[in-house]
């Protein structure tokens, strides 16, 4: 499955984006959908993961409660909606596909990769 990512941009702290990851190829039904991050001399580290069906959700402790995943099925497309968005959220975001119906947020279980989208929060 290919994925291609988008939404990224400049923002204020305090702001709000919205990300979008669209696939292409095969259906992304039986993956579950990751999105992740690295930001500059850090490693790829886990955003928010959504099972198939979009039942459960998943988040890193730093973000919960203000990004919220999902998807639509139709579209074969998953969004990440950031709020209150704080200048440690700045990073390349990923959005990224892990084959199986078992949720993970382990990013070696991802096996298809967006090519990342810019997100720079200012203070």
């Amino acid at each position: 499955v290919q994925l291609q990512a988008s939404g990224g941009g400049l923002v204020q702290a305090g702001g709000s984006l919205r990300l979008s990851c669209a696939a292409s190829g095969r259906s992304l039904s039986g993956y579950t959908m990751g999105w992740f991050r690295q930001a500059p001399g850090n490693e790829r580290e886990f955003v928010a993961a959504v099972t198939w069906r979009g039942r459960s959700t998943y988040y890193a402790d730093s973000v919960k409660g203000r990004f919220t995943i999902s998807r639509d099925s139709a579209a074969n497309t998953v969004y990440l909606q950031m709020n209150s968005l704080k200048p440690e959220d700045t990073a390349v975001y990923y959005c990224a596909a892990a084959p199986g119906l078992r949720p993970t947020r382990d990013k070696r279980d991802f096996t298809s990769w967006g090519q990342g989208t810019l997100v720079t929060v200012s203070s």
